[in-house]
């Protein structure tokens, strides 16, 4: 999650709250764990509980990348040509030329196998190392990013963070089984998942075309506002470019984060690094995420791209 957020990365938005205790928590949710086995009457106890709640917790997500991609089936789009960069400003087609080359397909989705370490709370808070797979489809935008996250050597909360048909969501649950968090739908946390989406089209730059809607506007010779609205949600982000072309980073000084059970607009950052070619594009393979506090940068989610398949199957 770049994003984040969360980030590369997103995620951050609807879980501040409540990661943060939960190592605390870990022993007593342990014990509603192993209560939910037994009642169930399922051998091996807990063990045996976590086992089924992994397999259900699969084939939700299964069934939520299905909805995903449910209205993505669009035609064959055109190939790139350099045409299409003529009414852009300089630094954004100079982008294009460094991550593109004439007759790159369109891409309509992807998958990105991601790992790292994420952490909420202050800077004290521990980093927790995390697993993920995301899913992408580009028109329309969206995603649904499943995460497994080790809080403790036998604690694990699985996490399923995402954006489908213009609604933002978060679901988390302990051991797949506990649910600790469950927020979808309210219009802070759509435009969240949607700041996340427009950070994350740099692993699949074609997204960034303006005929995948974005809107591109000049700030100065080395940044540029991009804009993509979806439904009833809009947002932008300010992409800062280098001395190749290359996106090192993305910020917005108005993402939705929540504090107290409020969301706040906060100022948002994405950095991106070690750009390589990938199946015919030049993405980066690290990027950190962090909140843009009064106390000072607060990073929370820094990631790397293990793996990435585009318009494959789920």
């Amino acid at each position: 999650m770049l994003a984040g957020d969360g980030g590369v990365t997103s995620s951050a938005v609807a879980l501040q709250r409540w990661l943060a205790g939960m190592a605390d928590m870990g022993k007593k949710q342990g014990l509603r764990v192993a209560a939910i086995a037994a009642a169930g009457g399922l051998l091996g106890g807990a063990a045996a509980a976590v086992a089924v709640g992994t397999v259900l917790w699969h084939r939700a997500t299964a069934s939520t990348v299905r909805r995903l991609r449910a209205d993505s089936d669009v035609p064959e789009p055109a190939a790139f040509s350099p045409r299409e960069l003529q009414e852009l400003p300089d630094p954004v087609a100079s982008y294009f030329r460094f991550a593109l080359t004439t007759g790159q397909p369109f891409f309509r989705r992807a998958r990105v196998d991601q790992a790292g370490r994420f952490r909420t709370g202050d800077w004290n808070a521990p980093w927790r190392p995390f697993t993920a797979v995301e899913h992408f489809t580009m028109v329309p935008p969206g995603f649904v990013w499943d995460a497994r996250i080790r809080m403790a050597p036998l604690l694990v909360v699985r996490v399923r963070d995402g954006y489908v048909a213009g609604s933002g969501a978060v679901l988390g649950k302990l051991a797949a089984l506990v649910t600790v968090a469950d927020q979808h739908g309210r219009p802070g946390l759509n435009a969240g998942a949607l700041h996340r989406y427009l950070a994350e089209a740099v692993w699949f730059p074609t997204a960034l075309l303006p005929r995948a809607g974005i809107v591109w506007e000049a700030v100065d010779a080395y940044t540029a506002r991009a804009t993509v609205s979806d439904r009833a949600t809009s947002v932008s982000l300010e992409f800062q470019f280098g001395p190749q072309g290359e996106i090192v980073s993305a910020y917005t000084p108005t993402r939705y984060r929540e504090v107290n059970g409020v969301d706040v607009p906060t100022p948002w950052r994405c950095e991106y690094r070690q750009y390589a070619p990938v199946h015919g594009v030049m993405i980066p393979l690290e990027g950190e995420v962090a909140w843009e506090i009064p106390e000072g940068r607060l990073a929370y989610w820094h990631g790397r791209v293990l793996d990435i398949e585009y318009d494959g199957e789920p």
